[in-house]
């Protein structure tokens, strides 16, 4: 089916993939898109586009997290062969650049980028920030649009004071919730895994982005998407529903003050206009 997205209204999200089998999101306009993270194959990203109707030729930029392979598989392919810009930070380029999924250098797509230093795309203004991962750096991207701000914050070892910063401004916020405590404890993987997961530099769980994100919610937030979700230690269920209890919790009707999603690890989502 082909949807005709941009009548009204103008900006669009949905979720490529999420997870650790391949990160990818579009946020945009007719005018102007953008990929988060470009870790599935180029042409589940041509054909997840154009099932919405969004022309490839209108993405003008790829927003990298962090070097790991789940979020970079494609980075080659969409900044050599298609020549789209490459947005990293120095020490993430680095990591790309060593990365056996980089076959050649992404010479004149490199655009370098600074933590908390606002930059543009189009009608975008964008500005990285710092998050807590074991790779070499990882970054969350706040978006400015309109009068209204999309945030997207995964691979989270733990909340930190500029994450609260960022994240608390969002109208559209996406924020991993990778595991639950008790499947991860319980289950099959070996303790070193386990521990790298829980360090506090690996992933967050579902119990503590679910109380951050009741802490920072206010009436302004109007959409939420779960992201990042493993395929052993989670469901989409849980996740959502620890998200709602937690919301509920604090008096916020999930489905009336605002929309929650657990994202697909293959999948793409549900569409969300803004």
């Amino acid at each position: 089916m082909q949807y005709d997205l941009f009548s009204q209204p103008k900006y669009k999200f949905f979720s490529l993939g999420s997870g650790s089998s391949g990160n990818c999101y579009y946020f945009g306009s007719k005018e102007c898109g953008i990929l988060l993270d470009a870790g599935i194959g180029i042409r589940t990203i041509k054909k997840a586009l154009r099932e919405y109707g969004v022309s490839f030729e209108s993405i003008q930029g790829i927003l990298i997290t962090h070097d790991h392979a789940d979020h970079i598989k494609t980075v080659g392919c969409l900044g050599v062969k298609h020549n789209i810009p490459v947005y990293a930070t120095e020490a993430v380029h680095r990591g790309i650049r060593r990365s056996k999924y980089l076959m050649t250098d992404l010479a004149q797509s490199r655009r370098i980028i600074f933590k908390e230093t606002p930059f543009n795309i189009h009608n975008l203004q964008i500005t990285a920030f710092d998050i807590p991962h074991d790779s070499i750096e990882n970054v969350g991207y706040h978006i400015e649009f309109d009068g209204q701000t999309f945030v997207l914050a995964t691979d989270i070892g733990r909340i930190t004071h500029r994450i609260n910063d960022f994240a608390k401004t969002a109208n559209h916020l996406v924020i991993e919730t990778n595991y639950d405590e008790t499947m991860l404890q319980n289950g099959r993987y070996p303790y070193y895994l386990k521990q790298r997961i829980s360090s506090g530099n690996g992933h967050i769980s579902n119990r503590l982005s679910a109380q951050f994100i009741a802490e920072i919610y206010s009436e302004k937030m109007k959409n939420i998407w779960l992201c990042h979700l493993s395929q052993d230690n989670n469901y989409p269920q849980l996740a959502y529903d620890e998200v709602k209890n937690a919301l509920s919790s604090k008096g916020v009707k999930v489905g009336i003050d605002i929309r929650l999603e657990a994202l697909s690890r293959y999948k793409t989502s549900g569409l969300r206009e803004f």
